[in-house]
């Protein structure tokens, strides 16, 4: 289970250079802040897809990256399996496996290369990595791509790849960031029907959560919602629970009323 409570964050925004006089040295502004997230808290239960859905801007990724141990949190905890993230990070990211909106892979590596090289970085033998990454591919429907280099890969090739290098050490608990960007119809099938097999006990029962802000996406995979607006959550349940909390039967619409409730209907519809 991952369990997140009161998590925030802020930046510091870039300083702006302001003119003075002429002749004389220009001014730097002084610095100014921007909470990226302010109030987050959800939990995920395993054999379940948890979906964190809200418009760009809304502190997604930023949460994402705080529970993969990439920044710290200013407030909060989250935890992952009963390991706190912040004070035990390698114990905790041994436990999930991240996908993230960067794909990150070697250009210059097969996806062979690239899946086996971080099943190493987590301790696995080459032997061991190799065997998953050649299951992985069957699972993903991407043999043909194992001994190709990743550089010039289309988007729905560089996304089965990254999937399969963020599951090559069967991780319990799998974070996805808007895994869909860029993909086709067929490659947004084929990563929606491996995550469902993946929370199955035959998959192993997986904690998965799935960052997006696409309607479609949620109504046909997430077994509960996470909504957040303004760096904060604003609501979470099923599907159906949110649509009776609205008062509508279209999600999109449900959706709106719950992220923009506090603004303007003009500017919500924007």
């Amino acid at each position: 289970m991952i369990r997140i409570e009161h998590v925030a964050k802020q930046f510091a925004a870039p300083r702006t250079k302001t003119k003075g006089l002429p002749g004389l040295t220009l001014k730097r502004s002084e610095p100014r802040f921007v909470q990226a997230v302010s109030d987050v808290s959800f939990t995920a239960p395993d054999g379940h897809i948890t979906g964190l859905l809200g418009p760009n801007g809304a502190g997604k990724t930023t949460t994402l990256r705080m529970l993969a141990g990439l920044i710290a949190p200013d407030a909060g905890t989250l935890v992952v399996n009963g390991i706190d993230v912040v004070s035990r990070p390698r114990e905790a990211l041994a436990k999930m496996g991240v996908l993230s909106d960067s794909r990150g892979l070697y250009p210059r590596l097969s996806a062979r290369e690239n899946i086996v090289y971080y099943g190493r970085l987590q301790g696995m033998s080459a032997e061991a990595a190799d065997a998953r990454a050649q299951s992985l591919a069957q699972m993903l429907e991407m043999s043909e791509l194992l001994d190709r280099r990743t550089e010039g890969f289309s988007q729905g090739e560089r996304m089965k790849t990254a999937l399969a290098r963020a599951l090559v050490h069967d991780p319990a608990h799998i974070i996805l960031d808007e895994p869909t960007n860029g993909l086709d119809v067929l490659a947004t099938r084929a990563l929606r029907e491996s995550l469902r097999w993946l929370r199955t006990p035959a998959g192993g029962a997986k904690c998965i959560i799935f960052s997006t802000h696409i309607m479609q996406e949620v109504e046909k995979l997430c077994d509960s919602v996470v909504v957040v607006s303004h760096g904060r959550t604003v609501a979470a349940g099923t599907v159906p629970e949110l649509l009776a909390q609205t008062q509508e039967s279209d999600f999109e619409e449900a959706f709106v009323k719950l992220a923009f409730a506090a603004e303007a209907p003009e500017t919500a519809h924007r």
